[in-house]
């Protein structure tokens, strides 16, 4: 599993880092998405998959 985000199209909703706050983080300045675990251990996976889900922009991928 390969997280991918595309800062460009980021709304700085913040579910990612709300789903799954071991992989993601917000940016202090502008909220946008910081992928901090590109490549999760299969403990955070789920939770990964399910903010990529749940991203209102569609700003996360999974490769």
């Amino acid at each position: 599993m390969r997280i991918t985000a595309d800062t460009t199209i980021c709304i700085s909703a913040g579910m990612c880092a709300l789903t799954a706050p071991g992989v993601f983080d917000q940016g202090d300045n502008d909220g946008l998405v910081a992928v901090v675990l590109p490549d999760p251990p299969e403990e955070l996976r789920k939770a990964a998959a399910e903010a990529v889900r749940l991203c209102p922009s569609g700003a996360l991928g999974i490769r």
